[in-house]
């Protein structure tokens, strides 16, 4: 069944318009709010936020609808997206909300929500919740008697702050170390860098000055070039950027480079298996994590397993087949020891943890693989499914063919735009170009 309002990372879209608007973020709440009533306990939902303006609008919409079923709402103001979910788990919330469009600019919201045991809703409980939005709306509301009550919890970022210390190993500090902190002028804006802190760091925040308007911009894990700057400029060792909601991480070592989400991954799973801690036999990751990373766990005695694109997809592949460590390219890490959806800083205080012990720099302890070259092309595709054309599954098995075990070709459409994304990798660039333009042109022709 087609999705109205949820995507593949709960409902997101430009404030004030359908369907990020105060009028659906009040059914929001109240269908949520009713698909999660158990029991005859006082039921609670915690509500979070990152930094941008139109956060004003849709928080208080939330709160109406859930108050309006009898649940009482846990208010925590701007916290990361993971601090959410551990919060929900934590409270013993009968559900999480985390008002947040992650890495788009300021002008976007969205609204994900978690359940009880902190873990991001199914697809199948998501259509369940936009079937009563659009059709049992106001059979769960509350008697008068029955409303639910609003707080706000004042020690939420401490108890956060506790949380990812917790994470980080208790053998070791920061003392020493210099860290460009980029917080994207989002949700960790306070508490990432006083974790690096109180752990021992000399921190250079940056991206700490949030308005409303300036999530993102020209910040932060998706525009990495102010943190590479304040890394050269100040003479650290080493670059963190966060994103907009800080489910999400890259890093660069001391001369700028950049450390994506797949060589997070690598060095989170060499730690791990030294220190004995890695599960399952595997890492899982998305299709579009690098070739050279399955290369180097195959050298490390680890599988991977792939899903399609979406944090969530990890994380119910990884709670499928016991895997503790999982996550994307772009930088959604999940460690299933500590955290139920991705955590950008959890993610980085694990690399630091390797840095610490060594006497190195980090260009020369976290960087563990060369990636394949990789290219990715965008084909404009309003109508039609590129998989249903001849032509073009023709040119994919040409691909598939030419490539052999030396690459990989993968053609999908995107969940967020009109777009189909076709990514090639191998060792020959050469080759890449070849193949992707042979793709291309066969959608071309097909008029897709």
């Amino acid at each position: 069944m087609t999705r109205k309002y949820f995507g593949t990372d709960g409902i997101r879209g430009t404030a004030n318009i359908d369907p990020m608007t105060a009028e659906i973020a009040l059914k929001v709440g109240e269908a949520a709010g009713v698909q999660f009533l158990r029991g005859d306990h006082r039921h609670r939902v915690v509500i979070g936020k990152d930094t941008r303006l139109s956060g004003y609008m849709i928080e208080p919409a939330l709160t109406a609808g859930f108050t309006s079923v009898g649940m009482d709402v846990v208010l925590v103001g701007p916290m990361p997206t993971p601090a959410v979910a551990m919060l929900t788990k934590s409270l013993r919330a009968d559900i999480g909300v985390m008002i947040s469009a992650s890495h788009n600019p300021y002008q976007d919201n969205g609204i994900k929500i978690f359940g009880p045991d902190g873990f991001k809703l199914s697809d199948e409980v998501e259509l369940e919740i936009e079937h009563r939005i659009d059709n049992n709306l106001g059979h769960g509301r509350a008697e008068p008697r029955d409303l639910g009550r609003a707080q706000r919890l004042d020690d939420a970022a401490g108890r956060y702050i506790e949380f990812a210390k917790n994470t980080f190993p208790s053998d070791r500090r920061l003392d020493g170390l210099r860290i460009v902190l980029d917080c994207a002028n989002g949700a960790a804006y306070r508490v990432a860098p006083t974790v690096l802190y109180e752990l021992g760091a000399e921190v250079i925040p940056i991206g700490v000055e949030p308005d409303g308007y300036n999530i993102n911009k020209n910040c932060g894990s998706t525009d990495v070039e102010a943190m590479q700057a304040a890394v050269v400029m100040h003479g650290a060792d080493i670059g963190i950027a966060l994103d907009g909601d800080a489910d999400r991480v890259v890093m660069c070592d001391e001369n700028g480079d950049v450390l994506d989400g797949d060589q997070l991954m690598a060095l989170i799973a060499s730690f791990w298996m030294k220190e004995g801690k890695i599960k399952g036999g595997a890492v899982v990751a998305t299709v579009m994590s690098n070739l050279g990373l399955e290369r180097y766990l195959t050298d490390l005695g680890l599988n991977m397993h792939r899903t399609k694109v979406g944090d969530r997809y990890v994380v119910e592949t990884m709670r499928a087949s016991g895997c503790n460590l999982g996550g994307e390219q772009s930088g959604h890490i999940i460690m299933s020891d500590y955290a139920t959806t991705g955590d950008g800083l959890v993610a980085a205080l694990q690399a630091l943890a390797v840095l610490a012990k060594s006497d190195r720099r980090a260009s020369d302890v976290i960087r563990l693989f060369t990636p394949l070259p990789q290219r990715l092309t965008n084909v404009r595709c309003e109508t039609g499914d590129p998989m249903s054309s001849e032509g073009v599954l023709a040119a994919i098995a040409a691909a598939e063919s030419k490539l052999g075990s030396n690459g990989r070709v993968l053609v999908r459409k995107s969940g967020t735009e009109p777009v189909v994304r076709v990514m090639a990798e191998a060792d020959d660039l050469g080759l890449i170009d070849t193949v992707i333009a042979d793709i291309v042109g066969a959608m071309h022709e097909a008029r897709l």
